[in-house]
């Protein structure tokens, strides 16, 4: 994360969104891969993580990002936290595909 320039707060930040996203990926999605790219014009570069699974997908995305909810016995503040924490949090899920959350912080 040094290499774009981001400080040493949004790079914790970045690391426990990552670290959130890849223990739900474990718990509830049967395992998965995170990938991680570096990308963007010299100056302005910033890490993206993307996380798969492989687990059965996520029913109601909406209700599931809201803080409280959980299908386990959380506190239910994973994946809204996640979001929170970076630049920019998209997930899609199906039944058929599992779950798929991209992570983007930059250098700001």
């Amino acid at each position: 994360m040094g290499a774009i320039g981001a400080s040493a707060i949004k790079t914790t930040k970045f690391v426990t969104a990552v670290s959130e996203i890849a223990r739900n990926a474990v718990i509830y999605g049967r395992g998965g891969v995170i990938s991680f790219t570096q990308t963007g014009p010299s100056g302005r570069q910033s890490v993206i993580a993307v996380c798969t699974d492989r687990g059965p997908g996520i029913e109601d995305i909406s209700a599931a990002i809201a803080d409280g909810y959980s299908t386990g016995k959380s506190l239910g503040l994973g994946l809204g936290g996640a979001k929170r924490l970076v630049d920019r949090f998209e997930i899609t899920s199906s039944s058929r595909q599992g779950t798929k959350v991209t992570l983007e912080c930059g250098p700001r």
